[in-house]
């Protein structure tokens, strides 16, 4: 046990059935029926491998896009040839979630066999709507028909979704209420590395915080300032364009409409306070870049730009790398601009190339960060990717995760086998 969680060592897992929970949503390119990425597929191979190879009659439960826009709405059939390819197995895929041909299947497994179901957001207590408006506690959640039809066809349920470990929906946080549970071997990984970075950095440590969605940054920023844990936060990308706005620069009306227009105009306020407080920690750009069909650097003291500030400048890019090769931690969240252009991706390149030349330990995570990574082909050499954005943004700013809570009252209330 670890962290007052049960871990897969726990257990004995020869003929039971498992309900493994991870999390495998990718993006989707259904005109030639293909995933555009596998990397949380990657991640949760070694629990899934160890799991059939224990002799377990293994059930995975997952999710797939986003029951609000509907983007990558998709069924798993795809994963499952994935996952067979991965783990040199056989997982068989059933169009079910837990309706009759879904049981029945569960039913005939044999010892080291792996079905997956179909995705659990088809399910309508497991779509976000249902999750944010009727806000059901766990036990609650106990009584909705997907956990209520599986829990009494499992021995044990293993948790390895730790990038939707915020999240608060049946087959992420109920089945601990009925079941034996414990963590699989990625969500333990990501959850030690993380309290690491909490409890025991290596310093100095350094935060690298971008990309579009600031939201996360802001989440943990004062939490990892104020609790001493980051010694410096470098803000790229949209962060460190509302922190310039913050200290009253004329960031020009293109790069302003488009902080207004997004609903992130609180931010600006909430920059103020943080810089107010910790002005000597937090490194803005000192330039920035636009495009016009050809790349212009622009220093802060000459704005406004005549167009979107959408990358780190040239002077601002050699500073953040300093400050990067001269830590011993560096934890990274979100991009330094838009680098899926060729003219808007300098600053992200150059980061992420010293990123992988640094010797300090570092720990990337976020979509846009992995995509980032991929595309400059240097995961070999990040010492950490965490497959979630969300989960980690909150773990990082201090909260305990729902599917967290979860495991440790059911560590609490069934204990596990080594303890009989």
């Amino acid at each position: 046990m670890r962290f007052g969680i049960n871990t897969i060592d726990d257990f004995d897992i020869r003929g039971k059935t498992v309900l493994l929970r991870v999390d495998i949503n990718q993006p989707v390119d259904k005109e030639n029926g293909r995933l555009k990425d596998i990397t949380r597929i990657k991640g949760c191979v070694p629990t899934v491998t160890e799991l059939a190879e224990k002799g377990a009659k293994l059930v995975i439960l997952a999710h797939q896009g986003s029951d609000i826009e509907y983007k990558n709405y998709y069924h798993l059939g795809l994963h499952a040839g994935v996952l067979c390819e991965l783990t040199g197995r056989e997982v068989e895929f059933v169009p079910d979630v837990c309706g009759p041909f879904a049981v029945e299947k569960i039913k005939t497994l044999k010892d080291g066999e792996i079905l997956l179901l179909d995705n659990v957001r088809f399910m309508a207590e497991e779509m976000t709507l249902f999750e944010t408006k009727l806000k059901l506690t766990a036990e609650q959640q106990a009584n909705t028909q997907v956990v209520s039809r599986l829990a009494p066809l499992a021995d044990l349920f293993v948790m390895d979704a730790f990038a939707a470990a915020h999240r608060a929906q049946p087959t992420l946080m109920a089945f601990q209420q009925l079941l034996p549970s414990a963590m699989g071997r990625l969500f333990e990984k990501e959850y030690s590395v993380l309290a690491e970075i909490l409890e025991q950095p290596k310093k100095p440590l350094v935060f690298v915080l971008g990309g579009a969605k600031i939201q996360d940054a802001f989440l943990m920023m004062d939490k990892v300032l104020g609790g001493g844990i980051a010694d410096k936060v470098l803000a790229g990308g949209l962060v460190g364009n509302v922190m310039l706005a913050a200290k009253g620069m004329d960031i020009g009306a293109q790069s302003l409409d488009f902080i207004y227009k997004n609903n992130l105009g609180e931010y600006i306020e909430k920059s103020k306070q943080l810089l107010s407080a910790y002005c000597d920690r937090i490194i803005c750009p000192v330039d920035l870049a636009y495009e016009d069909g050809q790349r212009h650097n622009i220093s802060v003291s000459d704005l406004p730009a005549n167009g979107l500030l959408a990358d780190i400048g040239d002077q601002t890019i050699q500073m953040f790398t300093r400050e990067i090769k001269s830590a011993r931690t560096v934890f990274v969240n979100g991009p330094m601009g838009v680098f899926e252009q060729p003219l808007t991706e300098k600053g992200t390149h150059a980061v992420w190339q010293a990123l992988a030349e640094t010797k300090a330990f570092t720990v990337l995570g976020g979509g846009d960060s992995i995509a980032a990574t991929n595309k400059y082909a240097c995961e070999d050499r990040i010492g950490y990717i965490c497959t979630g954005g969300g989960a980690m943004v909150r773990f990082l700013s201090g909260e305990e995760l729902p599917v967290v809570a979860a495991l440790k009252y059911a560590a609490k209330r069934f204990g596990n086998d080594k303890e009989k």
